[in-house]
């Protein structure tokens, strides 16, 4: 078997800035044919950089090269009636489409779920919306714009990120844009299965707020079993100890030894036997009622070595590692043997650029391959000639400017 996973599903793509775009990046990275469906300007992320210092034609940065590989381009002007009538056939063969619109955008323009499913029975139809989308529940915030910090503020995370005497504090990754664009793959490619069964697709919708409650799960039940409202805990767990970063002589270390086993293995390497012995410490929910104590007792250890040391006397019995860097992470043998080091062109400069890689990695496929992300419509007339489109009439949508 030397198939890749999503070998023959196409998944027509009308996202764009983050969340969207890393959704059908995923479908693209595991085979699918992915369709970057662009507004004649293109996606509105294509002027974002970084960009390389040689790089004069500045098709596009970092941002849209990072989460646009492997697709295809097509520019279409979906306000004419030949743009929307392009889109439509697009969609006859396809498995499923998917936007990040704010909602009533694709029905003002003639383009609903319920429209094209007349043109395609079996049809998934993803949408990632700040709030959701009235099909599934009609929220009272349902027409605001939504931002990656306004779905982490809303829905929870910064209440309990950032040290107690700090103030609410975002992630640093966009976890308000990634994770509601993983949860919307998983629910489009459950939706696909589904309609291989029974030829009817779906409407698959999730809210970048209700994402961040759900990745925010302990929160909920905190409240709901012990009426507790959780807070800024810095980089310790309200339920589990030791299990923190500490500080190293060059920087800082993770370690994480809740089960007594874990401990007492802590405390061996430590050369601390009376502290696995100190009824204080014996149980984890005692460590956790005498957290300062334990963590002082680490830090003097962990403070007068360096990451290596640490992570080299623990790692094999005890989870540790380093707080990497991202210059950390380009150096780490474990990312360059799984490929999370892409190496992929980039137009305008003389040398590759290094993209995180396809995380998900399956048996009997190719070697992973990244193409790079697709110029403004650079594949408009591959594309046209496979819906069917002669020649005259591709040079009458360009003239028209309806594809470009």
């Amino acid at each position: 078997m030397t198939s890749r996973p999503l070998d023959g599903i196409r998944v027509i793509d009308l996202t764009r800035a983050l969340a969207g775009p890393y959704c059908t990046m995923l479908f693209a990275d595991l085979g699918a044919d992915v369709i970057k469906v662009e507004p004649p300007q293109g996606d509105m992320s294509r002027t974002q950089g970084p960009h390389r210092e040689d790089d004069e034609l500045r098709a596009f940065g970092g941002y849209f090269a990072s989460i646009n590989r492997n697709k295809r381009s097509i520019a279409i002007d979906l306000t004419t009636e030949d743009g929307k009538a392009l889109l439509r056939r697009l969609v006859q063969d396809a498995d499923a489409l998917i936007e990040n619109f704010r909602p009533g955008v694709m029905e003002g323009l003639g383009l609903s779920y319920e429209t094209l499913r007349e043109v395609n029975p079996r049809l998934v139809y993803g949408a990632i919306r700040g709030f959701g989308d009235p099909r599934t529940g009609k929220s009272p915030y349902l027409d605001r714009p939504a931002f990656d910090v306004v779905a982490q503020a809303m829905g929870g995370v910064m209440a309990i990120n950032g040290h107690p005497d700090s103030g609410p504090t975002k992630v640093g990754s966009g976890i308000g844009d990634i994770f509601p664009a993983v949860l919307t793959a998983f629910g489009v490619m459950a939706a696909v299965c589904d309609a291989g069964r029974t030829g009817q697709g779906r409407f698959v919708d999730v809210a970048m707020y209700d994402a961040i409650v759900s990745l925010c799960e302990r929160v909920i039940h905190q409240h709901s079993f012990a009426g507790t409202v959780p807070g800024r805990e810095g980089n310790d767990h309200p339920l589990l100890a030791p299990f923190g970063v500490f500080p190293a002589s060059d920087g800082w270390v993770a370690i994480a030894a809740p089960l007594d086993k874990q401990w007492a293995r802590l405390c061996e390497v430590m050369d601390r036997p009376e502290l696995a012995a100190d009824p204080r410490f014996a149980t984890n929910a005692a460590r956790v009622v005498h957290r300062d104590e334990m963590r002082a007792a680490i830090e003097e250890w962990t403070g007068v070595r360096d990451r290596a040391e640490i992570t080299a006397r623990l790692a094999d019995t005890v989870p540790t590692g380093p707080v990497n860097t991202a210059e950390a992470l380009f150096t780490d043998p474990h990312l360059t043997v799984r490929n999370m080091l892409a190496q992929v062109e980039q137009p305008g400069s003389a040398t590759p650029v290094t993209l995180a890689g396809q995380p998900v990695k399956v048996t009997g496929a190719p070697p992973e391959e990244y193409r790079r992300a697709p110029l403004l419509g650079e594949h408009t007339d591959e594309i046209l000639t496979e819906l069917g489109c002669r020649a005259e009439e591709i040079a009458r949508l360009r003239a028209d400017r309806t594809a470009h």
